[in-house]
């Protein structure tokens, strides 16, 4: 196997890997010239690991999904410091998005992380979407354009590579990707005007990334997904909308395409079609190999040309190299800190109807929504916490999804539900608490469905800061 070839393939290759510290393998495949490593929770993240990983390759991108809100892999266990995008376009202040966004990117720069896949520029379309929601800006595209490049400007401004997602967007869907190929049914033309502006905000303010979405589009490419679609990979956003920085793929062990192909054939098809990335979300040693296999066999029999791969990896090394530079700015923005942004965000997003003051420890009845596959399951609403360090002696009790309502005590009872505006269930359950204790409160933590209760307070997102922002509320 030729060593230079061997190399390219490896460069493009952007596994994530099991432990809470490097294995051998992943260490050898960094010495190699392995392109980018993605951490997640299960890593436990730290400046540690990350030095671990820099130390057989410090050129490699090292990269995580830190969106904010739901979407955490740093703060999963306490719950986020920032209230997440939706949050953030209720509020519609772009100065405050972009603070946040450097102040997401100032907690990545002191751990050495070179990009973030974030911000979500997926325009919400769809109430019904299972996936975005609140990791969207909103559901019009010149709120989710303006919000996306000031995101941008705060993460590139603290030193960390931006990246928009998921190209072409993923507002209107119903399916999750994670799951099943969603199907956007919708024209060219609606494409244009509602979802592609995103984009072209983002690369117009020198996005440094985009991640493209496990999303078939029949209008542009009615045979391939866009992950494995030259057409709108290389055509629509190269060619049409100018894009010439790194291009990565979403995972691609979501069902969306590994039922369609193995590991290796999905990145050969991703890198012919024009992503320059392939993330696959958990690896090992062996798969590793047969997908960096898979990439020189197809080279040599000509499916893959060799040009595109060594594009490909060029564009990987740029994106490292603009990191090394940006590390003036790294080290200024660990002098600006702006460590209370995400709480004075998640104030200024609440919004409320009726009025309720707890004055006493309350039942806290946690209906359980199913999170999205993007969240780990292990990320808290934060509710019962943040009251509980306000008005001790809180209890807690947990409902399964349209399951039956629990016995209430005989003290105020606070029901947090998420999304009501996307279930009827959850709506169901509202009205039947209602009916059952008229003095309910209710707090939504995703999109909200109609106010309801004697007191109605909606965070518009998932994390710390936003549960400790209603809580503040109900007992002032």
């Amino acid at each position: 196997m030729s060593g230079d070839l061997c190399r390219l393939a490896m460069t493009v290759l952007h596994p994530g890997f099991e432990g809470t510290s490097a294995p051998d393998w992943l260490r050898r495949a960094l010495g190699e010239g392995l392109g980018g490593v993605v951490l997640f929770a299960r890593n436990a993240i730290d400046a540690q690991l990350v030095r671990q990983l820099r130390a057989e390759n410090p050129a490699t991108v090292v990269a995580i999904d830190e969106e904010g809100g739901a979407v955490t892999r740093l703060e999963v266990a306490s719950g986020s410091a920032f209230p997440g995008n939706w949050a953030l376009g209720v509020v519609d202040d772009v100065i405050l998005t972009e603070r946040v966004g450097r102040q997401i990117g100032r907690m990545l720069a002191g751990l050495d992380i070179t990009l973030d896949y974030a911000p979500s520029a997926d325009v919400n379309s769809d109430p019904a979407n299972p996936v975005i929601g609140v990791r969207s800006f909103g559901p019009a595209p010149d709120l989710v354009s303006r919000h996306t490049v000031a995101f941008v400007n705060g993460m590139q401004g603290a030193g960390v590579a931006a990246c928009a997602k998921h190209f072409p967007g993923h507002g209107d869907t119903v399916t999750d990707s994670h799951l099943a190929l969603p199907t956007v049914h919708v024209s060219r033309e609606i494409l244009s005007e509602r979802d592609l502006p995103p984009f072209r905000a983002a690369i117009g303010a020198g996005v440094r990334s985009i991640m493209c979405g496990h999303l078939l589009i029949p209008a542009l490419d009615p045979s391939a997904p866009a992950t494995l679609s030259r057409t709108i990979l290389t055509e629509l956003l190269r060619g049409e909308l100018g894009f010439d920085g790194m291009l990565i793929t979403d995972a691609i062990e979501m069902q969306a395409v590994a039922a369609m192909y193995a590991p290796g054939e999905i990145a050969v098809r991703a890198l012919a079609a024009g992503a320059d990335a392939v993330c696959v979300g958990r690896t090992t040693e062996a798969s590793l190999h047969e997908m960096r296999d898979a990439i020189v066999a197809a080279v040599r029999a000509g499916v893959l040309p060799e040009e595109r791969l060594a594009e490909a990896a060029a564009r990987v090394l740029t994106l490292s190299a603009w990191y090394a530079a940006q590390q003036p700015s790294r080290e200024q923005a660990r002098v600006d800190v702006d460590e209370g942004v995400g709480l004075e965000a998640a104030r200024a997003a609440l919004t409320t109807a009726g009025a309720a003051t707890l004055d006493r420890a309350p039942q806290v009845v946690e209906v359980n929504t199913r999170f999205s596959q993007a969240v780990d399951p292990a990320t808290p609403t934060g509710i019962t916490a943040a009251l509980t360090a306000l008005l001790p002696g809180t209890s807690r009790v947990r409902m399964e999804p349209e399951g039956e309502l629990p016995m209430f005590e005989d003290r105020p009872v606070v029901l947090v539900v998420h999304d009501a505006a996307r279930h009827a269930w959850v709506r169901d359950v509202v009205a039947r608490a209602v009916a059952a204790r008229p003095d309910v409160i209710v707090v939504d933590t995703g999109i909200p469905g109609p106010p309801a209760g004697a007191a109605h307070v909606a965070t518009h997102g998932i994390s710390r800061v936003s549960a400790q922002a209603a809580a503040e509320w109900l007992v002032q």
